[in-house]
């Protein structure tokens, strides 16, 4: 059986790429599939603690997790796509939705 310490340690390589993503890039859509990484990076968290304590409760929260993660695709992406249309462009700097 792998420790769950193996787990965690992934977990948190992912989450930090993530975060780096996030940071660093400036198109919209790289910075989306970042939120998903760290998104899914907590949910390999969850998992691996409730396997490692016995307790069904890391799946039920990865369960909301993933319904929350649904539905930011979903307005993420219909947000992004409205931008795209409006601007010509998806590049964070230069889509400035709420200045005037």
């Amino acid at each position: 059986m792998t420790p769950v310490s193996y787990y965690l340690v992934l977990g948190a390589v992912l989450f930090a790429i993530g975060v780096a993503g996030v940071i660093m890039r400036r198109n919209l859509i790289v910075i989306f599939m970042s939120i998903e990484i760290m998104l899914n990076a907590v949910n390999l968290t969850l998992v691996a603690l409730g396997r490692a304590l016995g307790s069904a409760d890391g799946q039920v929260m990865v369960f909301f997790v993933m319904t929350v993660g649904a539905a930011e695709a979903a307005v993420g992406l219909a947000i992004i796509l409205a931008a795209f249309r409006n601007r010509h462009t998806v590049n964070a700097d230069e889509i400035g939705l709420l200045r005037w």
